[in-house]
């Protein structure tokens, strides 16, 4: 593999939108776990309550995840409208 197809890679839009979803679900996904910790040891409620804080995080991590995309995308169109003047 040489530098250009590298330097290819590494500029593409699918490349940094991974690396940016692995950060967000890296410090998500740990902030998640201490929670769910807590709620089982912690709280004096049944342990499904735990399952049930797990499934509702899955599904407003998907949320927050696609709010945060099209949050980034406008910037970008706003810094690439701005660049074009």
């Amino acid at each position: 593999m040489n530098d250009s197809r590298l330097q290819n890679i590494l500029a593409s839009n699918v490349f940094k939108s991974f690396i940016i979803f692995a950060i967000f679900r890296a410090f998500y996904g740990a902030g998640i776990l201490i929670v769910t910790w807590l709620i089982a040891t912690e709280s004096s409620g049944p342990w499904w309550y735990s399952l049930i804080f797990l499934a509702f995080s899955m599904v407003f991590s998907r949320i927050l995840f696609k709010w945060i995309k099209t949050f980034s995308k406008s910037t970008d169109d706003s810094e690439d409208n701005s660049a074009d003047m």
